[in-house]
């Protein structure tokens, strides 16, 4: 198990287990999805942790097939042909940890304090350019149902936690389509313009973000107030 999953601060994913607690998930089981996205993230970020032979990856119990490692090795492809993801990968850190402390988050003109820190695990991070990425698996076929992939997700949510924990100013969601294997790109810019769509998406999954680090702190932390 990679040691990140284990360390102390507060993650995007407690945040989601949190929500699941709260509103419940859906019926169907994520166990593949999520394992298909690992698969994928790994091929494109980190591929020696990938066995070709076993169809395994580095810390998964999981067991793949043939035709999920045909179809990422396809995907991965797909990411490699579009020039800015090819572009991105050339000039970024993998999986480059980023964490923040003493870190007052907003909600409602009240501010507080995870007295533990907050931390975010990048799949494509290039801090020269304050740009970041996520990669994402999607079985969506047009741009216009990635995007709505991506609000039934909350995955604005989790981009704007993390650019506002590295400080990073545009993000770009990556999605690579399961079933025609066409590349969806999304970009959120904190200095753009308000009222163009990569301003309102990143001001969007902020709110949200804010609204249920709040509810989290007041269950599991509620220490430390600034003054």
């Amino acid at each position: 198990m990679d040691p990140y999953y284990s360390r102390p601060e507060v993650s995007h994913s407690d945040l989601t287990a949190l929500e699941k607690l709260l509103y419940g998930s859906e019926d169907r089981d994520p166990t593949h999805a999520y394992a298909f996205g690992t698969l994928l993230d790994y091929m494109i970020t980190e591929p020696e942790k990938v066995n070709y032979y076993n169809h395994t990856v580095a810390g998964s119990a999981y067991q793949y097939n043939d035709d999920d490692f045909a179809r990422a090795a396809i995907m991965k492809r797909s990411f490699f042909k579009d020039q800015l993801c090819k572009m991105l990968a050339g000039a970024a850190s993998f999986q480059a940890v980023s964490t923040r402390y003493e870190w007052p988050i907003e909600h409602a003109g009240f501010e507080f304090i995870f007295s533990a820190g907050v931390r975010c695990k990048w799949d494509l991070l290039v801090r020269p350019w304050k740009m970041g990425g996520d990669i994402k698996s999607t079985v969506s076929e047009t741009e216009k149902q990635f995007e709505a992939a991506c609000h039934h997700f909350n995955y604005f949510r989790s981009r704007a936690w993390y650019m506002d924990i590295e400080g990073t100013d545009k993000d770009v969601l990556i999605g690579i389509s399961k079933k025609n294997y066409k590349v969806f790109k999304i970009g959120l810019d904190r200095n753009a313009p308000l009222g163009t769509k990569a301003r309102d998406l990143y001001e969007l999954g902020k709110s949200q973000y804010q609204e249920l680090a709040f509810k989290y702190w007041t269950l599991f932390d509620g220490i430390k107030l600034v003054a």
